[in-house]
Protein backbone atom coordinates (compact mmCIF):
# COMPACT_ATOMS: atom_id res chain seq x y z
CA UNK A 1 0.00 0.00 0.00
CA UNK A 2 2.87 2.80 0.82
CA UNK A 3 4.22 2.32 -3.02
CA UNK A 4 0.68 3.42 -3.95
CA UNK A 5 0.37 5.89 -1.57
CA UNK A 6 4.14 7.54 -2.94
CA UNK A 7 2.51 6.83 -6.51
CA UNK A 8 -0.52 9.06 -5.39
CA UNK A 9 0.58 12.20 -6.37
CA UNK A 10 2.01 11.95 -9.72
CA UNK A 11 -1.44 9.79 -11.11
CA UNK A 12 -2.45 13.47 -12.37
CA UNK A 13 0.84 14.44 -13.78
CA UNK A 14 0.83 10.90 -16.14
CA UNK A 15 -3.04 10.69 -16.84
CA UNK A 16 -2.82 14.33 -17.85
CA UNK A 17 -0.52 13.96 -20.71
CA UNK A 18 -2.60 10.77 -22.34
CA UNK A 19 -5.16 13.17 -24.04
CA UNK A 20 -4.56 14.53 -27.52
CA UNK A 21 -5.83 14.64 -31.20
CA UNK A 22 -6.21 12.10 -33.80
CA UNK A 23 -3.80 11.74 -36.56
CA UNK A 24 -1.97 9.72 -39.36
CA UNK A 25 -0.56 6.75 -40.04
CA UNK A 26 2.12 4.72 -38.32
CA UNK A 27 5.63 4.61 -40.12
CA UNK A 28 6.64 1.01 -40.53
CA UNK A 29 9.06 -0.72 -38.60
CA UNK A 30 11.82 -2.76 -39.78
CA UNK A 31 14.55 -5.16 -37.14
CA UNK A 32 17.74 -3.46 -36.99
CA UNK A 33 20.47 -3.22 -34.37
CA UNK A 34 20.25 -0.23 -32.22
CA UNK A 35 22.90 1.19 -30.17
CA UNK A 36 23.20 0.44 -26.65
CA UNK A 37 24.50 2.78 -23.97
CA UNK A 38 28.88 3.14 -24.51
CA UNK A 39 28.75 2.86 -20.16
CA UNK A 40 30.57 -0.03 -19.98
CA UNK A 41 28.86 -2.99 -18.17
CA UNK A 42 29.64 -3.69 -14.17
CA UNK A 43 31.31 -6.34 -13.14
CA UNK A 44 30.35 -6.08 -9.15
CA UNK A 45 28.16 -8.85 -7.68
CA UNK A 46 24.70 -8.06 -6.70
CA UNK A 47 24.01 -5.86 -3.90
CA UNK A 48 21.62 -6.77 -0.59
CA UNK A 49 19.38 -3.74 -1.43
CA UNK A 50 15.65 -5.14 -3.15
CA UNK A 51 15.15 -4.43 -6.97
CA UNK A 52 11.11 -3.24 -7.28
CA UNK A 53 9.93 -4.05 -10.59
CA UNK A 54 6.68 -2.86 -11.43
CA UNK A 55 4.29 -5.62 -13.33
CA UNK A 56 0.98 -6.08 -14.85
CA UNK A 57 -1.26 -9.39 -15.13
CA UNK A 58 -0.20 -9.96 -18.56
CA UNK A 59 2.14 -12.13 -21.15
CA UNK A 60 4.41 -9.69 -20.97
CA UNK A 61 5.28 -10.23 -17.64
CA UNK A 62 4.65 -14.16 -17.01
CA UNK A 63 8.58 -14.46 -17.52
CA UNK A 64 9.12 -12.73 -14.31
CA UNK A 65 6.24 -13.66 -12.30
CA UNK A 66 8.26 -17.46 -13.18
CA UNK A 67 11.21 -16.36 -12.31
CA UNK A 68 10.11 -15.57 -8.42
CA UNK A 69 8.01 -18.47 -8.34
CA UNK A 70 10.68 -21.06 -9.00
CA UNK A 71 13.38 -18.63 -7.10
CA UNK A 72 15.76 -18.20 -9.97
CA UNK A 73 16.14 -14.47 -8.78
CA UNK A 74 17.40 -15.92 -5.58
CA UNK A 75 19.84 -17.88 -7.38
CA UNK A 76 21.30 -15.06 -9.62
CA UNK A 77 22.41 -13.07 -6.29
CA UNK A 78 19.48 -10.81 -6.74
CA UNK A 79 16.64 -9.74 -4.09
CA UNK A 80 13.80 -8.68 -6.84
CA UNK A 81 10.29 -7.77 -5.64
CA UNK A 82 7.32 -7.46 -7.94
CA UNK A 83 4.96 -5.14 -7.57
CA UNK A 84 1.55 -5.77 -9.28
CA UNK A 85 -0.22 -2.34 -10.58
CA UNK A 86 -4.11 -2.68 -12.00
CA UNK A 87 -3.68 0.48 -14.10
CA UNK A 88 -0.85 1.73 -16.34
CA UNK A 89 -1.18 5.55 -15.09
CA UNK A 90 -0.44 3.97 -11.27
CA UNK A 91 2.79 1.73 -12.62
CA UNK A 92 4.22 4.55 -14.66
CA UNK A 93 3.33 7.48 -11.59
CA UNK A 94 4.92 4.26 -9.23
CA UNK A 95 8.28 4.79 -11.18
CA UNK A 96 7.97 8.24 -11.40
CA UNK A 97 8.34 8.99 -8.06
CA UNK A 98 10.81 6.43 -7.24
CA UNK A 99 8.49 3.77 -5.49
CA UNK A 100 9.90 1.18 -7.75
CA UNK A 101 12.93 0.76 -10.35
CA UNK A 102 11.63 -0.56 -13.10
CA UNK A 103 8.58 -1.69 -14.98
CA UNK A 104 7.25 -3.65 -17.63
CA UNK A 105 5.75 -0.85 -19.91
CA UNK A 106 5.98 0.19 -24.18
CA UNK A 107 7.86 2.66 -25.94
CA UNK A 108 4.75 5.17 -25.62
CA UNK A 109 5.07 5.71 -22.33
CA UNK A 110 9.01 6.06 -22.41
CA UNK A 111 8.94 8.53 -25.04
CA UNK A 112 6.69 10.47 -22.96
CA UNK A 113 8.65 10.30 -19.80
CA UNK A 114 11.63 11.55 -21.63
CA UNK A 115 10.07 14.28 -22.94
CA UNK A 116 8.34 15.26 -19.60
CA UNK A 117 12.16 15.61 -18.24
CA UNK A 118 11.77 12.28 -16.50
CA UNK A 119 15.08 9.81 -16.33
CA UNK A 120 14.18 6.35 -17.31
CA UNK A 121 15.84 4.11 -20.08
CA UNK A 122 14.27 1.45 -22.38
CA UNK A 123 16.29 -1.98 -21.03
CA UNK A 124 14.83 -4.67 -23.16
CA UNK A 125 11.76 -5.58 -25.35
CA UNK A 126 9.22 -8.09 -23.86
CA UNK A 127 7.00 -10.20 -25.26
CA UNK A 128 3.57 -9.70 -25.25
CA UNK A 129 0.55 -9.89 -27.31
CA UNK A 130 -2.19 -7.59 -28.63
CA UNK A 131 -4.61 -8.35 -30.30
CA UNK A 132 -7.67 -6.65 -32.91
CA UNK A 133 -10.99 -9.49 -32.82
CA UNK A 134 -13.98 -9.31 -34.05
CA UNK A 135 -17.54 -9.89 -32.25
CA UNK A 136 -19.15 -13.18 -32.34
CA UNK A 137 -21.59 -13.58 -35.65
CA UNK A 138 -19.76 -10.26 -37.24
CA UNK A 139 -18.93 -12.40 -40.16
CA UNK A 140 -15.84 -10.14 -40.49
CA UNK A 141 -12.63 -12.65 -40.65
CA UNK A 142 -10.22 -10.50 -42.24
CA UNK A 143 -8.14 -7.16 -41.21
CA UNK A 144 -9.49 -5.77 -44.55
CA UNK A 145 -12.77 -5.70 -43.48
CA UNK A 146 -12.36 -3.48 -41.06
CA UNK A 147 -12.09 -0.63 -42.80
CA UNK A 148 -14.36 2.33 -41.59
CA UNK A 149 -15.01 -0.32 -38.45
CA UNK A 150 -15.30 1.06 -35.19
CA UNK A 151 -12.72 -0.75 -33.53
CA UNK A 152 -12.81 -0.46 -29.80
CA UNK A 153 -9.68 0.52 -27.96
CA UNK A 154 -7.83 3.11 -25.66
CA UNK A 155 -6.64 6.17 -26.46
CA UNK A 156 -3.04 7.26 -27.41
CA UNK A 157 -1.64 3.74 -25.85
CA UNK A 158 0.12 0.55 -27.28
CA UNK A 159 -3.48 -0.47 -27.78
CA UNK A 160 -4.46 2.48 -30.09
CA UNK A 161 -1.03 2.03 -31.78
CA UNK A 162 -0.99 -1.37 -32.36
CA UNK A 163 -4.41 -0.85 -34.20
CA UNK A 164 -3.11 1.57 -36.43
CA UNK A 165 -0.07 -0.08 -37.42
CA UNK A 166 -2.11 -3.88 -38.08
CA UNK A 167 -4.67 -2.22 -39.89
CA UNK A 168 -2.56 -0.05 -41.81
CA UNK A 169 -0.03 -2.82 -42.75
CA UNK A 170 -3.46 -4.90 -44.03
CA UNK A 171 -3.52 -2.13 -46.43
CA UNK A 172 -6.82 0.28 -44.47
CA UNK A 173 -6.13 3.40 -45.18
CA UNK A 174 -5.51 5.85 -42.33
CA UNK A 175 -8.74 7.56 -42.89
CA UNK A 176 -10.68 4.62 -42.79
CA UNK A 177 -9.18 3.72 -39.77
CA UNK A 178 -12.04 4.58 -36.67
CA UNK A 179 -10.77 4.07 -32.89
CA UNK A 180 -14.19 4.18 -30.32
CA UNK A 181 -12.48 4.97 -27.25
CA UNK A 182 -13.33 2.66 -24.28
CA UNK A 183 -10.57 2.39 -22.22
CA UNK A 184 -11.52 0.11 -19.31
CA UNK A 185 -10.23 -3.40 -20.95
CA UNK A 186 -12.66 -5.86 -19.45
CA UNK A 187 -15.82 -3.38 -20.56
CA UNK A 188 -14.43 -3.32 -24.44
CA UNK A 189 -14.66 -7.02 -23.95
CA UNK A 190 -17.91 -6.91 -22.80
CA UNK A 191 -19.47 -4.41 -25.57
CA UNK A 192 -17.41 -6.89 -28.20
CA UNK A 193 -19.06 -10.25 -27.15
CA UNK A 194 -22.89 -8.63 -27.01
CA UNK A 195 -22.04 -7.17 -30.40
CA UNK A 196 -22.39 -3.62 -29.12
CA UNK A 197 -18.82 -3.49 -31.30
CA UNK A 198 -17.97 -4.99 -33.98
CA UNK A 199 -14.30 -5.34 -33.49
CA UNK A 200 -11.99 -4.13 -30.44
CA UNK A 201 -8.10 -4.34 -29.96
CA UNK A 202 -7.17 -6.23 -26.70
CA UNK A 203 -4.06 -7.50 -24.97
CA UNK A 204 -3.38 -10.99 -23.71
CA UNK A 205 -4.74 -12.57 -20.98
CA UNK A 206 -8.34 -11.15 -22.32
CA UNK A 207 -6.92 -11.92 -26.02
CA UNK A 208 -7.36 -15.40 -25.48
CA UNK A 209 -10.62 -15.00 -23.32
CA UNK A 210 -12.55 -13.41 -25.73
CA UNK A 211 -11.36 -15.96 -28.39
CA UNK A 212 -12.48 -18.86 -26.06
CA UNK A 213 -15.75 -17.02 -26.00
CA UNK A 214 -16.69 -16.85 -29.49
CA UNK A 215 -14.15 -13.56 -30.77
CA UNK A 216 -12.19 -13.92 -33.81
CA UNK A 217 -8.54 -12.84 -33.96
CA UNK A 218 -8.03 -11.13 -37.32
CA UNK A 219 -4.55 -9.87 -36.54
CA UNK A 220 -1.97 -9.80 -33.35
CA UNK A 221 1.27 -7.69 -32.91
CA UNK A 222 3.40 -10.77 -32.59
CA UNK A 223 2.67 -11.99 -35.80
CA UNK A 224 2.82 -8.97 -37.44
CA UNK A 225 6.31 -8.23 -35.95
CA UNK A 226 5.33 -5.34 -33.96
CA UNK A 227 7.79 -4.23 -31.13
CA UNK A 228 6.54 -1.59 -28.52
CA UNK A 229 6.33 -3.33 -25.29
CA UNK A 230 9.60 -2.97 -22.71
CA UNK A 231 11.25 -3.26 -20.00
CA UNK A 232 12.20 0.36 -18.67
CA UNK A 233 14.45 1.03 -15.40
CA UNK A 234 15.44 4.31 -14.00
CA UNK A 235 18.96 6.05 -14.98
CA UNK A 236 19.93 6.17 -11.24
CA UNK A 237 19.27 2.42 -11.17
CA UNK A 238 21.19 1.74 -13.83
CA UNK A 239 24.29 3.82 -12.66
CA UNK A 240 24.17 2.92 -9.12
CA UNK A 241 22.87 -0.96 -9.29
CA UNK A 242 24.03 -2.60 -12.74
CA UNK A 243 24.69 -5.60 -11.24
CA UNK A 244 21.15 -6.22 -9.70
CA UNK A 245 19.77 -5.85 -12.75
CA UNK A 246 22.07 -7.74 -15.13
CA UNK A 247 20.77 -10.56 -12.33
CA UNK A 248 17.90 -9.81 -12.70
CA UNK A 249 17.93 -10.13 -16.43
CA UNK A 250 19.64 -13.78 -16.05
CA UNK A 251 17.10 -14.79 -14.14
CA UNK A 252 13.85 -13.60 -16.94
CA UNK A 253 16.13 -15.22 -19.65
CA UNK A 254 16.26 -18.85 -17.45
CA UNK A 255 12.06 -18.18 -16.63
CA UNK A 256 11.70 -17.49 -20.51
CA UNK A 257 13.34 -20.60 -21.58
CA UNK A 258 11.52 -22.99 -19.11
CA UNK A 259 8.04 -21.60 -20.52
CA UNK A 260 9.13 -22.04 -24.32
CA UNK A 261 10.55 -25.76 -23.39
CA UNK A 262 7.58 -26.71 -21.60
CA UNK A 263 4.61 -24.51 -21.84
CA UNK A 264 1.82 -26.71 -20.96
CA UNK A 265 3.51 -26.79 -17.66
CA UNK A 266 2.79 -23.50 -16.72
CA UNK A 267 -1.17 -23.56 -17.56
CA UNK A 268 -2.00 -23.86 -14.24
CA UNK A 269 0.21 -21.07 -13.32
CA UNK A 270 -1.37 -18.59 -15.33
CA UNK A 271 -4.96 -19.15 -13.12
CA UNK A 272 -3.25 -19.68 -9.66
CA UNK A 273 -0.52 -17.26 -9.73
CA UNK A 274 -0.17 -14.96 -12.58
CA UNK A 275 -3.74 -14.02 -12.57
CA UNK A 276 -5.18 -14.71 -15.67
CA UNK A 277 -9.07 -15.79 -16.35
CA UNK A 278 -9.56 -19.45 -15.51
CA UNK A 279 -11.38 -19.76 -18.83
CA UNK A 280 -8.23 -19.27 -20.74
CA UNK A 281 -6.20 -21.90 -19.13
CA UNK A 282 -6.37 -24.23 -21.87
CA UNK A 283 -6.88 -21.92 -24.77
CA UNK A 284 -4.06 -19.22 -24.00
CA UNK A 285 -1.72 -19.38 -26.55
CA UNK A 286 1.44 -19.05 -25.06
CA UNK A 287 3.80 -16.13 -26.79
CA UNK A 288 7.43 -17.63 -27.40
CA UNK A 289 9.81 -15.29 -25.52
CA UNK A 290 13.04 -13.91 -26.94
CA UNK A 291 16.17 -13.72 -25.27
CA UNK A 292 16.30 -10.39 -24.02
CA UNK A 293 17.51 -7.60 -26.45
CA UNK A 294 16.73 -3.76 -26.84
CA UNK A 295 14.25 -2.36 -29.27
CA UNK A 296 15.61 -1.53 -32.81
CA UNK A 297 16.24 1.91 -33.39
CA UNK A 298 13.70 1.47 -36.42
CA UNK A 299 10.96 0.57 -33.88
CA UNK A 300 11.65 3.39 -31.49
CA UNK A 301 11.51 6.09 -34.41
CA UNK A 302 8.46 4.24 -35.56
CA UNK A 303 6.56 4.68 -32.80
CA UNK A 304 7.69 8.16 -32.15
CA UNK A 305 7.00 8.74 -35.56
CA UNK A 306 3.35 8.24 -34.79
CA UNK A 307 3.61 9.56 -31.51
CA UNK A 308 4.18 13.08 -33.16
CA UNK A 309 1.85 12.60 -35.78
CA UNK A 310 -1.06 12.80 -33.17
CA UNK A 311 0.40 15.60 -31.41
CA UNK A 312 1.23 13.06 -28.68
CA UNK A 313 5.39 14.70 -28.64
CA UNK A 314 6.35 18.09 -28.96
CA UNK A 315 9.82 17.07 -30.11
CA UNK A 316 11.71 14.30 -31.63
CA UNK A 317 13.34 11.67 -29.68
CA UNK A 318 16.01 10.20 -30.31
CA UNK A 319 16.38 6.44 -29.76
CA UNK A 320 19.96 7.14 -28.28
CA UNK A 321 18.09 9.34 -25.48
CA UNK A 322 15.76 6.64 -24.31
CA UNK A 323 17.86 3.30 -24.88
CA UNK A 324 20.55 1.92 -22.49
CA UNK A 325 21.84 -1.41 -23.26
CA UNK A 326 24.10 -1.82 -20.04
CA UNK A 327 22.76 -4.65 -18.31
CA UNK A 328 22.38 -6.78 -21.75
CA UNK A 329 25.97 -7.47 -21.52
CA UNK A 330 26.49 -11.14 -22.38
CA UNK A 331 23.27 -11.79 -24.22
Amino acid sequence: MKLYAKAAALCLLVGAVAAAPSGAAPSGAAPSGAAPSSAAPSSAAPSSAILRVGILPDADSLPLLVAEAEGLFAKEGARVELVTFKAAVERDAALQSGAVDGVISDLLAAALAVQGGFELRVTSLTDGRYGIVTAPGSGLDKPEQLRGVEVGISSNTIIEYATHSLLFAAGVPVAEIKGLPVPKIPVRMELLLTGQLKAACLPEPLLSAAQARGARLVAASDDAGLRAGVLLFTKKSLDTRLADITAFYRAYATAAARINADPAKYRPFLVDKAGFPAEVKDSYRFVRYEKPRLPSEADVRAVVAWMRSRGLLAAEVQPAAILDGRALSGF
